[in-house]
């Protein structure tokens, strides 16, 4: 076993009461489900990519601590944006003090704010679209159907990007899920930049909606892999809430009730890292136990939950996993 790197020590030493323990006690047990060979998924909600989460969890994925991801359809195009527009990105530190005029000002210039971080629309967006339009006009014409994922792994892997890098491959986490070919799943991918510009162009007639699959298909490929594959237990880490961690966990309860196969075995592990309060109807600020109710949790299922920032938290629980 790998010597703990400094970070490990230092949670380990410091970080021992209250959201802290439980960052560290969710890290080991993500750990000891990797050491008795279970399978991870990872779900990536808000504005992970655009945090940059993949100068870490790219690594994650080289080095086989994740088997499977799901994601909305923003972390999936905004790590790729950010790989070919970094330059063209622009920080605004003091974002909770702009007027809506201020807004209007950063609309007007292309700069589309997600929190302190604007994203450039020209050199972003209208970058992918150029190619990805070009990778489904294709696929159509060859009477070929993929998933939404599919389509950014063929744009990366195609080489047609590389003149537009902008920092270095390593730290983009969907380059390295598309050298590995790494399951993803998207759930509500029309919900995003690429799926509004896909979505213009079957109104225009230039491309049918059948060239994307959908979203029912991305719940069949993870119920046929999930059954392949939870030999050992599958855990599930989700940051964040919402639909990219809701779609995947109802996997088991899909397969255990509406397909009676009474054999499929719950979610071996469960780990959220949330700032949403537990309160009438919420599902992100559900505490784990809920989960049990609705068949996707055993009553011994580890589960842990960490109330706090994704954007501090996942770092940390990855240089664990990584030794760092």
């Amino acid at each position: 076993m790998k010597t703990k790197g400094a970070i490990s020590e230092f949670i380990e030493k410091y970080y021992l009461h209250f959201n802290a323990a439980a960052l560290v006690d969710a890290a080991k047990g993500y750990e000891a489900q990797l050491n008795k060979g279970s399978k991870m998924l990872v779900s990536l909600a808000g504005a992970m990519s655009t945090a940059e989460l993949g100068k870490i969890f790219a690594e994650m994925i080289r080095q086989d601590k994740v088997q499977i991801i799901s994601c909305t359809g923003a972390n999936l195009e905004e790590d790729i944006m950010n790989l070919v527009a970094h330059s063209h990105y622009k920080r605004v530190p003091n974002y909770r003090d702009l007027t809506p005029k201020d807004e209007w000002a950063l609309l007007e210039k292309g700069l589309n704010r997600v929190t302190d971080t604007c994203i450039p629309e020209e050199e972003a967006f209208r970058r992918l679209q150029e190619h990805i339009v070009k990778i489904w006009k294709d696929a159509e014409a060859k009477g070929e159907r993929y998933l939404p994922h599919e389509y950014m792994y063929k744009m990366l892997l195609s080489g047609v990007l590389e003149e537009h890098y902008e920092i270095d491959l390593k730290d983009s986490w969907m380059y390295a899920a598309a050298e590995k070919n790494l399951p993803i799943v998207c759930p509500g991918w029309e919900d995003s930049t690429m799926g509004n510009i896909f979505a213009s162009y079957v109104l225009k007639d230039e491309l049918k909606a059948s060239t994307v699959k959908s979203g029912i298909e991305y719940m069949t490929f993870l119920a046929d892999w999930y059954t392949d594959n939870s030999e050992n237990g599958i855990g599930f880490f989700q940051i964040g809430g919402g639909i990219a961690g809701d779609f995947p966990i109802c996997v088991v309860p899909m397969l255990y009730q509406d397909m009676e196969r009474t054999d499929t075995p719950f979610w071996s592990y469960f780990c959220q890292i949330s700032d949403s309060t537990t309160s009438y109807g919420s599902y992100s600020g559900a505490v784990p136990n809920e989960k049990i109710t609705w068949g996707k949790l055993d009553i011994d299922t580890p589960k842990f939950i960490i109330e706090s920032d994704a954007t501090i938290v996942a770092p940390l629980i990855f240089a664990y996993l990584l030794d760092l």
